[in-house]
């Protein structure tokens, strides 16, 4: 963890906003000179505070038309259990988003698929034919009401 002071923060909280702003326009923003900001976005991506820069697409675009929400439960709480689920997770192209959670789920998982049936084919694929899921249940999204990726860069560093 490093210390963000508030030239940090103005500086996470502009590219997140977006990462294509110029080195000379960030460098005003944040109050500093331009060599400087280089200097400190060098460092917050070295110290792995900005982790990548990416493109944000609309999942429909992508043909990925549906979301689900999956709460995955195992059969047993054992550690190889977790571990070969978060190996399948990370392997499985239609699961967007893997939590490993507390509570009566062991997982949350985002996934997009392009349509009922291919959310079925996945079922089959990725949980049916996994001995170590108990059961699962699934939400259809309706409606996307609030998708947010980016985070207010608070004053103090985090826990």
């Amino acid at each position: 963890m490093i210390d963000l002071d508030a030239v940090d923060r103005r500086i996470l909280t502009q590219l997140q906003q977006n990462n294509l702003v110029t080195n000379l326009e960030l460098a005003k923003i944040a109050g500093i000179s331009p060599p400087a900001c280089l200097r400190r976005v060098r460092r917050l991506r070295q110290a792995g505070v900005i982790q990548g820069d990416v493109a944000v697409l609309d999942p429909a675009y992508a043909g990925r038309h549906m979301t689900a929400l999956v709460e995955v439960t195992l059969e047993r709480d054992r550690i190889d259990m977790v571990d070969n689920f978060k190996r399948a997770a990370l392997a499985e192209a239609a699961v967007r988003q893997c939590y490993f959670v507390t509570g009566a789920p062991d997982f949350a998982l985002v996934v997009q698929v392009p349509d009922v049936a291919a959310y079925e084919a996945f079922t089959r694929r990725f949980l049916y034919s996994n001995p170590d899921v108990a059961k699962f249940r699934t939400m259809v999204v309706l409606d996307p009401v609030k998708f947010e990726f980016r985070y207010d860069v608070l004053d103090e560093p985090a826990a």
